[in-house]
């Protein structure tokens, strides 16, 4: 089951990453916090943060021995670009359909349960 969930979270991650470098990145600027800004412009973030999802998913699939530590990253990761998250809601950003706070706060709840999904999906014991 584990092996599934893994699969299935590094094909969602190749595919936001792709989309976060070709039909996505204006609606994923709304979601790069202001404080980003002060280091590089929101369409760089927004590259670099599809690279890395595109790297780490194909990390989860194709080196297992680091499956743990791979699982470890991603799950900082998610915590790492939550800020943007909570800014979006904040700040009343729309992007992706979250164009109601309804909408943006339900978006809040679902950075934890992809958090866990990293890490039970990596865990020992496939």
């Amino acid at each position: 089951m584990r092996g599934v969930a893994r699969w299935i979270l590094a094909a969602a991650l190749v595919f936001a990453g792709a989309s976060h470098l070709f039909w996505g990145r204006r609606e994923f600027q709304a979601q790069v916090p202001d404080l980003a800004t002060k280091v590089m412009d929101k369409d760089a973030v927004v590259v670099a943060s599809g690279a890395v999802e595109i790297m780490l998913g194909a990390a989860l699939v194709t080196l297992p021995r680091s499956r743990r530590r791979i699982g470890m990253i991603l799950a900082a990761f998610f915590v790492a670009v939550f800020p943007g998250n909570i800014e979006q809601y904040a700040k009343r950003r729309d992007g992706f359909g979250l164009d109601s706070d309804a909408k943006r706060l339900a978006r809040l709840f679902f950075q934890p349960a992809l958090i866990a999904w990293a890490l039970w999906s990596t865990r020992d014991g496939e």
